[in-house]
Formats: C-alpha cells, structure tokens, sequence
C-alpha cells in the first residue's frame, strides 16, 4: 500500500469509530482542541499533522495500539546484555571499509 492509501484507511476508519462513539465533528472538535476544518479534512483523507493525528487518537484512547505499533528497542531481552557490555547505539552510521581506510580507484596496475 501507499503513503497515501494508508491515509485514507486511517482516516476511514477513525470517521466509523466517530460516529459509532455518537459525536459529531464538532463535539470532537470541542473535545480535542482541532478546528473542525481539520477535522473535516482528516476525515475526507487529506493529511493533517502528527501532533493532530496524536490529539484524535488519545480522544479516542487509541495511544497504546498508535504506540505498539512501532517496537520499542529498549524492551528487547537482548538490550540488558547491550546495557551490560556498554554497546548500545546511540546513532546511526555509515560501514567503513576494511581496517577503516576508504577504498579510493586504481586502474589495477599500480602495485
């Protein structure tokens, strides 16, 4: 699926749950802080902020599935051992190359 098509579930879905909770835009609107312009547009599947979409899914108690969704790597059984040896990444990096030294271009006649 795309970005996009994702969106459009999401927002799908999110629509049904309103209106099986009984609350109309405008009550979600009150309840969240959102103009109900935002809202309207979430619903009809254009994109809204990450911090809009968060204040929908704590009124509708939905953190801890948005939350599970993405898994915490500071709760693996592996990350005690990492803690222990002192190896965990803090950041990402490039490979280096053997012994740390670039590879730079020979014609393949240079001894």
């Amino acid at each position: 699926m795309t970005s996009k098509a994702y969106l459009l579930e999401i927002s799908r879905r999110m629509k049904r749950l309103r209106i099986e909770s009984s609350i109309t835009q405008k009550e979600l609107s009150s309840i969240t802080g959102l103009s109900l312009r935002s809202i309207q547009r979430f619903e009809n599947g254009e994109d809204i902020s990450l911090e809009n979409f968060l204040k929908l899914s704590i009124a509708f108690e939905l953190t801890e599935s948005v939350l599970s969704a993405i898994p915490d790597m500071d709760k693996r059984p592996s990350i005690l051992l990492e803690k222990h040896r002192g190896k965990i990444k803090q950041r990402a990096h490039k490979k280096t190359t053997t012994a740390g030294t670039k590879n730079t271009f020979k014609w393949g006649d240079e001894r």
